[in-house]
């Protein structure tokens, strides 16, 4: 099983948001709004949108909002 993780990291790395879920096509949907949702100036600063892939949930961090 592939479970794919998103997450919205600042400039050290920092995760300030996280979803993860099995399917894919919510993932890719995720992914494009946690990218759209960054400011311009948190983008300057360093901001980054990442989405990966994990095989288990023993991967996922814990503060992540699982969805099924």
């Amino acid at each position: 099983m592939v479970i794919w993780v998103n997450e919205q990291l600042d400039p050290g790395g920092l995760i300030h948001a996280c979803l993860a879920t099995g399917d894919e096509t919510i993932a890719q949907q995720c992914h494009v709004n946690f990218t759209n949702n960054l400011t311009p100036e948190q983008r300057a600063q360093g901001w980054q949108a990442r989405l990966r892939a994990v095989e288990s949930w023993e991967q996922v961090p814990v503060n992540a909002l699982k969805l099924s």
